[in-house]
């Protein structure tokens, strides 16, 4: 371990070494030591199709011997253009227009800045502030960290220099609730968005799933119900589906589960099966138009310079084939049912009294622990049997790559149950 690398997220007088990856194959990935672990985590959700596949690997070398990077002020080339045609094919109806950045965090400072000019366009200046929920997380970037949980949340520390925001309450209901369930978590958006409508650009919010911020899962009619408000108070809708695109919720974006099209959608991790940071920002002729005018404060100010970079598109392009053409979503609902079988209808687990809840949605899965001095040492506890496994706070989760064979999603939840069930003394 260099002592030159920085490591995200790392307590420095506490930290251990941290073992060196020296390549990976499918679902697992290998260390200097010799050791072959099954990665649980899918490289921070975004390893898909998993470690070298043969065909994302030689789209990336294909394309580095054409071209490598050109801007895209002005300029355009075959993969920037093929994947925004597909992107528009794929993703909920409506959303046809595609402003590509390098990484889901400033994917977010896109449609942020996106929502907030469109208002300013169509004569309401006054609206300049986001809404956000509670145990949001949507990114580490300034912007991003203004609209994430500003109690529970990582970035309290920088609370002088964010800008402030509105919250509602993170929706409670759970996925499979019922629309008369959901009515109090619509009730508490309604009352936030009646106070403060006219000074609300845009609702933004990880749909179904709010990763980061504690694997909250909620129910499909939470999105319906959420369309409806914004238009009612004249606010745009924002997913961010950073984390939830490419069917980590078992559909292939979070919005199918609804039915539903978003006024801005925000695509990164999965987008490129993991192989290069990109992210796409896609909006609807509505949005997209109001920019179209006479005035120089029509043009969206906003140009990260690998936007549209050609080995990003190019490999995007290959991993969505892939995904079309492998039936990846037969995969994956093959995958949660293992998850369910494992987890959710696993008796003595879900009674541990170090258990506060278990759930599953898609190919994620969490078990909640009532404290995260719990969990304190589970990451070795699951390497030494082979795991990799990194928990966020008291949930211990796995988000694998949808190539993962059930033997090995048995393997992963065996470990995630054995710390608990033999671990942890009730």
């Amino acid at each position: 371990m260099s002592p030159h690398v920085w490591h995200p997220y790392a307590h420095l007088k506490t930290q251990t070494p941290a073992p060196k990856v020296i390549g990976g194959s499918g679902s697992h990935f290998t260390l200097d030591s010799g050791e072959h672990l099954l990665d649980a985590t899918c490289s921070w959700w975004c390893m898909i199709h998993g470690y070298a596949h043969p065909r994302l690997v030689a789209a990336i070398r294909e394309q580095a011997g054409e071209l490598c990077h050109v801007m895209l002020g002005g300029l355009t080339h075959d993969p920037a253009d093929q994947l925004a045609q597909a992107l528009v094919r794929i993703t909920p109806p409506g959303l046809n227009h595609v402003f590509y950045s390098d990484s889901g965090s400033v994917g977010m400072e896109v449609a942020m800045k996106m929502a907030l000019q469109y208002q300013v366009l169509i004569g309401h200046p006054e609206k300049r502030k986001m809404l956000s929920l509670m145990k949001a997380y949507h990114g580490d970037t300034t912007g991003c960290m203004a609209v994430c949980d500003p109690e529970e949340g990582m970035h309290s520390l920088f609370a002088s220099l964010l800008p402030q925001h509105h919250f509602a309450p993170a929706p409670t209901a759970p996925f499979h609730a019922s629309m008369e369930q959901v009515e109090h978590d619509l009730s508490a958006l309604r009352c936030v968005l009646e106070r403060h409508h006219h000074e609300i650009a845009a609702l933004l919010m990880e749909p179904l799933l709010q990763a980061a911020g504690g694997l909250n899962m909620t129910s499909p009619h939470y999105l319906r119900g959420a369309r409806a408000l914004c238009d009612e108070f004249g606010v745009l809708l924002i997913f961010d589906e950073v984390a939830t695109g490419f069917g980590r919720t078992g559909k292939l974006f979070a919005a199918n589960h609804a039915d539903v099209t978003p006024d801005i959608m925000v695509l990164s991790k999965g987008l490129t099966g993991g192989y290069l940071g990109h992210a796409a920002t896609l909006a609807t002729d509505r949005v997209h138009d109001a920019f179209i005018g006479d005035s120089p404060h029509h043009a969206f100010m906003h140009g990260p310079t690998f936007m549209g970079n050609p080995l990003a598109c190019r490999v995007a392009l290959e991993s969505l084939r892939v995904f079309e053409e492998e039936n990846y979503l037969a995969k994956i609902a093959a995958l949660s049912q293992t998850l369910h079988r494992e987890l959710r209808e696993d008796t003595a687990l879900n009674a541990h009294p170090a258990v506060a809840d278990v759930r599953v949605l898609g190919a994620t899965a969490v078990i909640e622990a009532h404290s995260a001095d719990t969990l304190k040492g589970v990451a070795s506890f699951a390497r030494e049997r082979g795991v990799w496994l990194r928990p966020i706070g008291r949930w211990l989760y796995t988000m694998p790559a949808y190539i993962t064979s059930d033997a090995e999603i048995t393997q992963i939840t065996g470990v995630m149950k054995a710390w608990f069930l033999e671990h942890q003394t009730p």
